[in-house]
């Protein structure tokens, strides 16, 4: 069924400010869903939350259903006890517009190792019960995910497949002595994954208690090198020999590449997946159900047809269309789930088939504005041509800024976006597209806050096909200021998308909070003093 009205930001967690030279779940992201409340919104849309392999592209997890750990905040485990003052004595400096994972990875992963050898040591019963608990729950994904970690660190970060035979092939004598000689640090992977989620859970119940709304996405492929493949390879396409891809997934010459996207995945066996009554699928959005609210399918069209290039293939061109079941999923997911809190991702080459296939189920579409304007311009994503179960944006994590993608038309398509919004300057280009979105009929607008700070080139998260710099953008602490709160709470009030009941019930909710925020920056400050 169509979501009511509403409006939110896109903004991956790695993006927040922090000492640690990455974003994490302490104290600023609190920050920031006081920020949304503030700002009248009642979404916040995130990337992926799974552990990143060398890429670190969220949508190139080591597991679909774990967390990231780069993502722990180090502060909250030092008010845990799990961590001192003098651990944070030595930090290096940090960029603090970008993210250096190398840098981060060696900082904070030494961190984590104490965090875990204090756990083992120290911990109380009640978390130690906290602890048996998760693992008992997750135990049906954890267990792979774990040993699979451990085996990574012990073959020096290589591919699975090219582990010995009997381990990469998991013959049942190997995976028990291994098991047996990597204990210790299959646990410090299930400790990293309990704290990640200890850690999510108060922030997703913070976020919710004040009204807020998280759009998780699930990327509809998963990693080759991953936890998945390794321990489930009859859901894939794989070459029985060698273990790599038989058929690769990607997509067909489009808007971003002129030779199409060629991202290397396996393409899944869903004949194997079907008479499994898609049980890996079904425990894939049951698990994120658990984390959050709603759930962004990346590549939607992906469960109607998917294209898929033979191994050895350098580009995407040489591809082809390969029917999905995706409407047998739907029911099996339905009939598991009930109602299932599905948005489509239907960019891209889009038939009536995957049109119909959305419908059936009710999922909302999606509209981008920047498609709309153009040398390439589409009239499907101007406003006048939506219906009212889609989510606009302004932009996604794949596009450029709205700033620096306007300054980046030529003259004559800056004179024609200029011309319908009926505006006269350039300046401020990003509010004009971001009341566009707000005032267009879809029943959610979503705009990256890169859009909202109205920042350039240089704050764009992902460049498709570019091999360095993406994923890394990061916010200023000082840059979510009361004008600009009150600048987007103007413009999603005027346009409804704010219920006339929800700031009363926020601030109730404020003020009868458990957890309230400036309690838990007293906590932060207190450990940090």
């Amino acid at each position: 069924m169509p979501f009511p009205r509403a409006s939110g930001i896109l903004l991956h967690p790695t993006s927040f400010p922090g000492r640690f030279g990455i974003g994490d779940l302490g104290l600023e992201a609190y920050r920031f869903v006081d920020f949304l409340v503030e700002s009248g919104q009642q979404l916040w849309q995130i990337l992926p939350l799974g552990p990143t392999g060398d890429s670190n592209s969220p949508y190139a997890s080591y597991s679909a259903m774990a967390g990231n750990p780069l993502l722990i905040s180090p502060e909250l485990l030092q008010n845990k006890g799990l961590l001192a003052k003098e651990d944070f004595a030595n930090l290096p400096k940090f960029a603090t517009q970008r993210v250096d994972f190398s840098q981060v990875i060696q900082t904070k992963m030494p961190m984590l190792r104490k965090a875990c050898e204090n756990f083992k040591a120290n911990t109380s019963s009640v978390e130690q019960k906290k602890f048996s608990e998760f693992y008992e729950s997750n135990s049906y994904w954890l267990d792979d995910y774990a040993l699979f970690m451990a085996l990574k660190d012990a073959h020096g970060g290589a591919s699975w497949n090219t582990w010995e035979r009997a381990i990469a092939h998991r013959q049942p004598e190997a995976i028990k002595q291994w098991q047996q000689k990597l204990s210790a640090k299959i646990l410090y992977h299930i400790y990293l994954q309990f704290e990640f989620f200890c850690q999510w859970t108060e922030l997703k119940r913070y976020a919710n208690q004040r009204g807020i709304q998280i759009i998780g996405d699930i990327s509809f492929y998963v990693a080759h090198d991953s936890a998945d493949v390794w321990a489930n390879p009859e859901n894939f396409c794989l070459d029985e020999q060698t273990g790599k891809p038989a058929l690769m997934a990607g997509t067909p010459p489009d808007y971003f590449s002129a030779t199409g996207q060629l991202w290397g995945n396996p393409v899944y066996n869903w004949t194997h997946l079907q008479q499994q009554d898609f049980k890996w699928w079904v425990q894939r959005f049951q698990s994120m159900l658990n984390y959050i609210d709603l759930i962004r399918i990346d590549h939607f069209r992906g469960f109607q047809a998917f294209w898929a290039v033979k191994q050895g293939e350098t580009t995407a061109i040489n591809g082809k269309w390969i029917q999905a079941p995706g409407e047998a999923f739907f029911k099996v997911l339905k009939q598991k789930l009930g109602f299932l809190p599905i948005i489509a991702e239907d960019l891209g080459e889009i038939t009536p088939e995957v049109e119909a296939l959305r419908d059936q189920f009710e999922f909302p579409g999606m509209k981008v504005l920047q498609f709309a304007f153009g040398s390439d311009g589409d009239q499907r994503f101007l406003p006048f041509n939506y219906e009212r179960n889609f989510v606009v944006y302004t932009g996604t994590h794949d596009n450029d800024t709205t700033v620096g993608w306007f300054n980046q038309l030529s003259p004559q398509n800056r004179a024609a976006v200029l011309s319908y919004l009926n505006c006269t300057s350039s300046e401020g280009i990003h509010w004009d597209l971001i009341r566009l979105a707000h005032s267009s009929v879809a029943n959610q607008a979503i705009v990256p806050l890169q859009d909202i700070l109205g920042l350039g080139t240089e704050a764009r998260m992902n460049f498709p096909g570019k091999d360095l710099g993406n994923w890394s953008w990061r916010y200023q602490s000082t840059a979510l200021t009361l004008e600009v709160s009150d600048r987007l709470k103007v413009i999603t009030e005027t346009y409804g998308r704010v219920p006339i009941s929800q700031e009363a019930s926020n601030r109730a909710i404020h003020s009868q909070s458990s957890t309230p925020l400036d309690e838990k920056e007293r906590q932060i400050s207190r450990i940090s003093a």
